[in-house]
């Protein structure tokens, strides 16, 4: 099962979702574009105790990226991020 990562793009891309690397690509599935943060402390809170109250994410589906165009992801506490995905996480 692909880890819940937030993903940093070129061009200001910011997308959450399921993550997996294969081809020289990543693909996010359940993609959300994370349009504002609405965080206090930056894009680790996201990562870290999910969306907040000022969050905003746009529903995407299925994002393929190559890796040329990734610039770091961070690993998100799936617990936190449970009422956007819908699932239960592996602990």
């Amino acid at each position: 099962m692909a880890k819940i990562q937030i993903a940093t793009l070129t061009s200001g891309f910011v997308y959450v979702g399921s993550v997996s690397q294969a081809d020289g690509y990543i693909e996010i599935t359940q993609a959300k574009n994370i349009r504002k943060w609405g965080t206090t402390n930056g894009l680790g809170q996201l990562a870290i105790q999910g969306p907040q109250k000022e969050t905003i994410l746009d529903e995407t589906g299925t994002v393929r990226v190559p890796l040329h165009s990734l610039i770091f992801l961070l690993d998100c506490q799936e617990k936190a991020w449970r009422q956007i995905f819908q699932y239960t996480p592996q602990d």
